[in-house]
């Protein structure tokens, strides 16, 4: 089933999209744990003000490269399966990091300074993937109107 390069990317984009949804989420929820835990603690500050510092880091660093890196491979498939959108091996990370992540929550319940440290590395990843969708709007995979490859 070939598809264009532009859907490919719209896919690409949802999935990136979601991701940034459900960390938000989860960290948020984390972080008020904490906060339920010690209300005049310093747990829910921490772990949004980190969470997006250490999410800026890892944009620069690490997840607009990756990101680019994928659009320059989807752009460069000859002939597009709808499957293509993301490598095989992306989806086995997927896959070990969101059983890490569930992992890690499961196991920090109960434990003031394990919340804080997983709810600032689920709002750190989101951000990443957040602010590193910018390049699915350099590419203007949003534009319709613009005929697809």
């Amino acid at each position: 089933m070939t598809v264009s390069h532009n859907t490919l990317k719209l896919l690409a984009a949802l999935v990136w999209y979601i991701g940034p949804i459900i960390l938000f989420t989860k960290g948020a929820d984390l972080a008020n744990q904490a906060f339920d835990m010690e209300p005049k603690g310093w747990g829910r500050q921490f772990s949004w003000i980190a969470g997006l510092t250490v999410g800026l880091i890892k944009t620069r660093y690490i997840f607009l490269k990756s990101c680019r890196k994928n659009m320059a491979r989807i752009d460069a498939l000859e002939s597009p399966k709808l499957w293509e959108f993301y490598r095989l091996r992306f989806f086995f990370s997927l896959g070990m990091m969101m059983l890490l992540g569930a992992t890690l929550s499961r196991v920090s319940t109960g434990n003031h300074a394990f919340l804080v440290a997983v709810a600032t590395l689920d709002i750190s990843i989101g951000t990443a993937l957040l602010l590193s969708s910018k390049v699915f709007w350099e590419q203007s995979v949003f534009s319709f109107s613009r005929k697809t490859s």
